[in-house]
């Protein structure tokens, strides 16, 4: 290491400033542990409350399905299929259209739109914060919207009201905005569970959507938040599968074939019904009426389309196991696949309350019906059944539109409970995320927020800098002064050897032992004394790393401390060892790419990145310094 060493007689007392305590790294797993079950406990109580939750806003729905279509005031099951209202059945979601519209305009604009969308984009833009309201009135305004014939599922609502408590106390809380989205994903997957009663899916969910990763911080709170939400299906909904439907045949190599190719029409169509979705938005955009007006407006067409076609209002989960049983005649399979579309993306579209998911399965599942029927009409030897076709048509919709492939294929096994079904929903499944992928830049819950400039990630990655320790990037170099050394003579051997100036420096004792950190701008400073001692000028806390971090507690270190250079320490005497920049750790980024990804188009954009962050850095230390030295 190369260390200026003058010798000027002068000795100095030991810092005054505390140092970070060298226990603080040592024992950060085990801090990161506990910080774990303490997020895992508060996950697990959130899960709760929204299980709970999901019950109320069921009841809710049914009551102002039964005040709004049958003039009941009871909380019992009714679909308003069953409705005798005739032609006055188009006045009922006008009026849930225009309370909406009012509660968004007066109460919140979050309470419109998918939920799973406004969710990601809080994530990635707002440090995982939603506003408290939101935990209430979006659970009422969907209430009011499906409940008034809105043909939504009960799922998006909960999704997004779970979220949204999650994120209300996180900010309570005084945690991290990580485990903040962390709390964010556990409501809202929590929620998914509680409906449907799938853990498993509800947790790829949380990875494929929300977090993009996968690490224990963050998997294991999610995933005991999923499986209390799973129990509180079990206990207040029961623990039959939500599509019930008859025992399914093992599939044939050749109908696998063909379910592949069944799954590349799905895949066509879902893109046809994302863009749709957004189209009908535009649409709405352009109208010269103020937006509150717009779910009323989208509460019209509902209404008509229920007036002709009486299954496309509200839930509708019973017409996804209709169709999955084969109960279901051709023409009405035909009527509410076109019908509940053209409801469902002009009610969507008009920006009322609202989600994606059982509409997006109701179609899947008919349209995977109805192709099937036509496949074994041209081919009947094809052997495949029409129930398969609708189950692998349903997970193949949801697959395409949202690209979330392993949710999609393990969702439609918990909720049928079907081991047959496994491969055939693989194969369908991965054949419409293929089509997804290549025809639609973005899905159906990440285009509204593309829209708006925020960039969601579509994939995730083991963090390099954890991989790697400090000790593996040390180069024996870098500029250390001794404590005894004056200004003076610091900065006249700097001046002979410019090679040695970074913007701080690293102060140590005659042995070796770390004392301190300086930066260049203090030291340059022209009303400085220059018979002082450079340990004269540390005015911050010392701060290092040892050896055996990794580079990113290395990171965290410099970021929290606003410093480009890091001390390594060894020992209990923290003898200093080697000194870390942030080129090193870039360094060992760019290395990384070289080696394994250079191939990649993408990798492009991150050298590049990479280049321009070192100009940037570089640039900011050159203006800070500057800066420093006007002001003295």
């Amino acid at each position: 290491m190369n260390t200026i060493n003058i010798q000027s007689g002068i000795s100095i007392a030991p810092s005054l400033y505390p140092a970070l305590e060298a226990e603080q790294y040592q024992q950060q797993p085990r801090s990161n542990k506990k910080r774990l079950l303490r997020i895992s406990a508060i996950a697990f109580v959130i899960a709760v409350v929204v299980s709970v939750i999901a019950k109320g806003l069921m009841y809710l729905i049914d009551f102002v399905t039964n005040m709004s279509f049958f003039g009941s005031p009871t909380f019992d099951y009714a679909s308003p299929a069953g409705n005798s209202l005739g032609v006055f059945v188009v006045v009922v979601p006008v009026i849930g259209g225009l309370i909406v519209g009012v509660m968004a305009l007066y109460g919140s604009k979050a309470i419109r739109g998918h939920g799973i969308p406004e969710a990601l984009e809080q994530i990635l833009t707002n440090q995982s914060k939603i506003k408290p309201a939101v935990t209430y009135l979006k659970p009422l305004a969907s209430a009011i919207t499906i409940g008034t014939g809105g043909p939504f599922g009960a799922e998006g609502p909960i999704i997004a009201t779970g979220g949204a408590l999650g994120s209300t106390i996180g900010q309570i809380l005084r945690i991290t905005h990580n485990e903040r989205k962390i709390l964010l994903a556990a409501g809202a997957t929590a929620g998914m569970a509680a409906i449907f009663g799938t853990p498993i899916a509800a947790v790829l969910l949380a990875i494929e959507m929300l977090l993009f990763e996968f690490s224990p911080r963050s998997l294991l709170p999610v995933a005991i938040a999923c499986v209390v939400g799973a129990a509180g299906h079990h206990v207040l909904f029961g623990q039959q599968p939500v599509f019930a439907m008859g025992d399914i045949a093992a599939a044939s190599n050749t109908a696998l074939v063909v379910y592949g190719g069944l799954g590349i029409v799905i895949g066509i169509l879902s893109v046809f019904v994302s863009k749709a979705v957004y189209y009908v938005e535009e649409l709405f955009s352009k109208l010269p009426v103020h937006w509150m007006w717009w779910p009323a407006i989208g509460g019209a067409v509902v209404g008509v389309v229920g007036y002709f076609a009486p299954r496309t209002l509200g839930v509708g989960y019973e017409n996804i196991t209709d169709v999955l049983s084969g109960s279901l005649t051709v023409q009405m399979i035909a009527i509410l696949c076109v019908m509940k579309f053209v409801s469902w993306v002009i009610a969507l579209g008009s920006g009322t309350s609202g989600g994606t998911l059982a509409p997006l399965l109701t179609i899947g599942s008919t349209a995977g019906a109805l192709i099937g029927m036509g496949i074994l009409i041209v081919f009947p030897s094809a052997g495949i059944t029409i129930q398969l076709a609708a189950l692998v048509g349903m997970a193949a919709m949801f697959a395409g539109a949202s690209r979330a492939l392993l949710t999609s294929i393990i969702f439609a096994f918990e909720t049928t409970a079907q081991t047959n079904a496994l491969i055939p929903l693989v194969v369908t499944c991965v054949a419409a995320y293929l089509v997804s992928f290549f025809l639609m830049e973005h899905t159906i819950m990440t285009e509204k927020i593309a829209r708006r400039g925020v960039k969601a990630p579509d994939s995730y990655q083991a963090d390099l800098l954890e991989q790697v320790t400090v000790a593996q990037m040390l180069k024996g170099d870098g500029t250390v002064l001794k404590s005894e050394n004056t200004i003076a003579e610091v900065l006249n051997l700097l001046s002979t050897e410019p090679d040695n100036y970074s913007n701080y420096f690293i102060v140590t004792n005659n042995d070796g032992s770390y004392q301190g950190i300086i930066s260049s701008s203090n030291l340059f400073a022209a009303h400085h004394n220059p018979e002082k001692s450079v340990a004269s000028l540390i005015k911050r806390r010392p701060v290092f790393v040892y050896a055996n971090n990794s580079l990113r507690s290395a990171v965290e270190i410099m970021a929290n401390e606003n410093v480009d250079v890091l001390p390594v320490v060894s020992g209990d005497n923290m003898v200093v060892v080697g000194v870390l920049s942030y080129r090193d750790i870039l360094a060992t980024y760019k290395h990384e790419v070289n080696e394994h990804e250079i191939h990649q188009p993408n990798i492009i954009v991150k050298r590049r990145s990479l280049q321009m962050l070192v100009r940037w850095r570089r640039m900011v230390g050159r203006v800070q310094h500057k800066s420093d030295n006007s002001k003295t």
